[in-house]
């Protein structure tokens, strides 16, 4: 079983959090709601992993002023390619509180759809198991 380093910001901006909904055919959590994030890749420190992951599925517009390790868990989770095959992956979730300056997300092909959600909007949302469990440990549902 091959493993993965997950690197998930948490970004907030004046109160909202950004969500992003999944793809509906592919990954672990296909058309749900989630938080941005993906793999350290080898030779990144951990920060400059988690800015690329920021830039490279939300823009470069977003600026992000601060990144505070806040909290990990772990899990195996399967995840589904776009060509229908699966794997089993075991993966370590490193979070972050991380707060932008402004709310310019230009999302690529790896989400559907952004949303920034303030903490009493939350439970309208299709959150993906992970992402629930990370938000009721945060205290914000």
């Amino acid at each position: 079983m091959r493993k993965r380093t997950i690197l998930c910001p948490l970004i907030e901006n004046d109160g909202a959090y950004l969500l992003c909904k999944m793809p509906s055919h592919r990954g672990v959590f296909p058309g749900q709601w989630a938080l941005s994030g993906g793999g350290l890749e080898e030779g990144e420190t951990i920060e400059e992993g988690l800015r690329r992951e920021i830039r490279e599925e939300l823009g470069e517009a977003l600026t992000i002023d601060s990144v505070k390790p806040w909290t990990f868990r772990d899990n195996t989770r399967v995840k589904t390619y776009p060509d229908g095959s699966t794997e089993e992956i075991y993966m370590i979730y490193l979070i972050f509180d991380c707060h932008a300056t402004n709310r310019d997300v230009a999302f690529n092909e790896e989400f559907e759809a952004i949303a920034w959600v303030t903490p009493e909007e939350l439970s309208s949302y299709d959150l993906n198991e992970a992402t629930q469990v990370t938000l009721k440990a945060k205290g914000l549902i």
